[in-house]
């Protein structure tokens, strides 16, 4: 028999008998449901956290109170918050002493304030942020209307603001903000600058802030009201990780921490952050391969039941094959097959609902859609390895029949 013809009896088979092959690739379906649905929301959300945290540049590095990824329970909550605060004295001795950087920057962050033009408002989740100069390049930030901060602006703690897009156009939707006067928390303003549109984090746009000159937000806010995140941009050509350790060093002179004590504050890189994103969503794809593992073998054991069955019920039908001239080879591959095709049925129908799963759960993340196209193979062989792999004994029984006793077979 052409292969062709082979799937074609097997499905003939499968369809045969509806309810007995529902319940019996139920496990496989289960099983590839979780591989491709975990690993479709897990691809979105790596994307969606590649592009995010691109905010940085590959030889830029960011100093802080807080980790990038926080981790753990409560009481490494408390570990962190315990910390003190990085300072602006702090920055200006960095800078002073890491002469062989490209650029040192500072910003000091404030969420959840109101920018105001006339009568138009944005809405209460603005974050503000006080920067030096170099906070601009260091964050690829780049100016589409008006300039940027500069150090004049810093050292007379003018009253200055750079908007992001989104600010811009809901404050100022056909008009030009350069020159125009906006109100923080009662504190007037001049908008000198807009930043280009940014991407997307999470399907979220990345141009909902302002920012000003850094003296002029502590005189707003205080310069103990928050800690100061410090990002280091690395010359062209120079050892990136050589200067993190500089850096390091440094700080911890700074902030006076004994030698062999852990530091008191945190140094992140994109590749930094996209490990420990990867360490967590390791340990979430591990755990979707034990029940996958475990439902696929379940099933697998179904399915040789079901083919022993399909053996006995199909004694005779072998047993005229094998007087009209089948081999035993014909004998296995055909029931070999049969049990690859029940898996293969299981298998496609897993991935479709498991894709639509994923690709659901990403959205509501507002995570960028991803076609699994790695896992949909491993699917498929994993499909093809159990049907194998748990097929081949039935159809060895079925081959090694005797045909004249399966002839006399009821």
């Amino acid at each position: 028999m052409k292969i062709s013809e082979l799937f074609r009896v097997a499905f003939t088979s499968l369809v045969s008998n509806k309810l007995r092959s529902i319940l019996t690739i139920l496990g496989i379906v289960v099983g590839i449901f979780c591989i491709i649905a975990i690993s479709t929301v897990i691809a979105m959300l790596k994307q969606s956290i590649k592009e995010g945290v691109g905010q940085l540049d590959q030889n830029t590095f960011q100093i802080q109170k807080w980790p990038a990824v926080q981790t753990g329970g409560p009481g490494s909550q408390a570990r962190f918050r315990n910390r003190k605060d990085i300072l602006i004295e702090d920055y200006y001795q960095l800078k002073e002493r890491l002469v062989d950087a490209q650029s040192v920057g500072a910003e000091q962050w404030g969420g959840g304030k109101i920018l105001k033009y006339r009568n138009k408002e944005t809405n209460p989740n603005i974050q503000l942020a006080g920067v030096t100069t170099e906070a601009f390049p260091n964050n690829k930030w780049y100016i589409d209307k008006g300039r940027a901060i500069n150090e004049d602006d810093i050292n007379s703690s003018r009253r200055v603001v750079v908007l992001g897009s989104d600010v811009a156009k809901t404050l100022f939707e056909y008009l030009n903000p350069i020159g125009q006067e906006i109100k923080v928390d009662g504190h007037k303003l001049t908008v000198i600058g807009v930043l280009e549109e940014a991407g997307a984090f999470f399907g979220q746009s990345q141009g909902n802030f302002a920012v000003m000159p850094i003296t002029t937000y502590q005189n707003f806010y205080g310069k103990r009201t928050r800690s100061i995140n410090i990002t280091v941009m690395v010359k062209e050509g120079d050892d990136y990780n050589e200067m993190i350790q500089k850096a390091e060093g440094i700080m911890r002179i700074i902030r006076k921490v004994p030698p062999g004590e852990e530091n008191d504050f945190d140094i992140w890189t994109n590749e930094s952050i996209l490990a420990q994103i990867n360490d967590i969503m390791s340990g979430v794809w591990t755990g979707a391969i034990v029940i996958s593992a475990i439902s696929l073998l379940i099933a697998g054991v179904g399915i040789m039941s079901i083919m022993l069955v399909t053996v006995t019920e199909r004694t005779k039908e072998i047993g005229i094959r094998k007087a009209i001239g089948a081999k035993k080879r014909n004998i296995l591959i055909q029931f070999v097959l049969e049990a690859i095709t029940l898996c293969l049925v299981g298998g496609f129908v897993g991935m479709i609902l498991g894709y639509i799963a994923g690709t659901s759960a990403g959205s509501l993340l507002d995570a960028e859609t991803i076609f699994p196209m790695n896992e949909i193979i491993i699917g498929v062989s994993l499909c093809v390895i159990i049907g194998v792999i748990f097929g081949t004994y039935p159809a060895m029984k079925a081959a090694n029949l005797d045909p004249i006793e399966a002839l006399r077979y009821e």
